[in-house]
């Protein structure tokens, strides 16, 4: 069975998913009742599943998925200008949160909305491991501390004043590594896949975004990512999959507070071509 198909009943022949395919490797020759796809180029086909979401026939269809499986895009959803550059100039990094936890389904759809994000040739080589457990986020931040004592007597003078910063707080009782999140999301990828850390970037960034909507606050967990990618103890806490690197961490849970404001910030600084 042909990896992608058009159905004759239904297709225009408008080719409008020769031209999407990020590959080029669907084809409408002269004479051809419908688009193909030579059994010889099926092996660059990415699955990203454009050819059956731009089809306006439901023609389209490629294994896996045909255009009954697909959901219908609404484009009465689709926020205006406005409404997006309000979203996102106001996103902020959530550093004070509720004890309360946050419930594992209401993780597990944000996870689920974050796996649509963008990967390199539609690899989804993005994993993730949740960390559920308060009391597991702050062992974890522990362990990123020492990893700050250790590097001390090799930082250069700035960082050794920033880390003494992070290790005499967290020997008060202040947590200014996880922030005293009950929950911590990791994204990991394979170590051999040359896109873990943008890939992991992106879906962390669609989490983030996605938070809100849940009611959640988010924060990147920057400094134990970079812990997390050089101090054995660390690495053997999180116990991610066999052969997987962090790609990022993000502490998550209920905001302590609201915000009432937009923050300026400096103006982009863009050079036109």
């Amino acid at each position: 069975m042909p990896l992608f198909a058009a159905d004759p009943a239904r297709c225009k022949g408008d080719g409008i998913c020769v031209d999407e395919c990020p590959t080029r490797i669907i084809a409408l020759k002269s004479g051809d009742a419908t688009p193909r796809v030579p059994a010889e180029a099926e092996e660059f086909c990415r699955h990203c599943g454009h050819c059956v979401a731009v089809c306006p026939h439901g023609a389209a269809s490629i294994t896996g998925m045909a255009p009954e499986q697909l959901a219908r895009l609404r484009s009465d959803w689709r926020p205006g200008p406005e409404h997006i550059t309000h979203f996102l100039r106001a996103r902020r990094s959530i550093r004070a949160y509720t004890p309360q936890a946050v419930e594992r389904e209401a993780l597990a759809k944000l996870i689920d909305v974050a796996r649509f994000a963008p990967s390199a040739s539609n690899r989804q080589a993005v994993r993730w491991v949740v960390i559920y457990e308060a009391s597991e986020v702050r062992r974890l931040a522990g362990l990123t501390v020492d990893w700050m004592r250790a590097g001390l007597p090799s930082q250069p003078a700035a960082a050794r004043r920033n880390s003494l910063r992070f290790i005499a707080g967290w020997d008060s009782g202040l947590d200014m590594v996880c922030r005293g999140a009950p929950h911590l999301v990791i994204a990991c990828a394979p170590a051999s896949y040359p896109w873990a850390a943008t890939d992991g970037a992106i879906a962390l960034t669609y989490l983030e975004l996605a938070a809100t909507s849940f009611g959640l606050g988010a924060c990147w967990a920057g400094i134990l990512t970079n812990a997390a990618r050089q101090w054995p103890p660390l690495q053997e806490a999180l116990a991610l999959p066999e052969g997987h690197v962090t790609c990022g961490a993000m502490m998550i849970g209920y905001p302590r507070y609201r915000y009432y404001r937009l923050p300026l910030r400096n103006a982009a600084q863009v050079t036109w071509r």
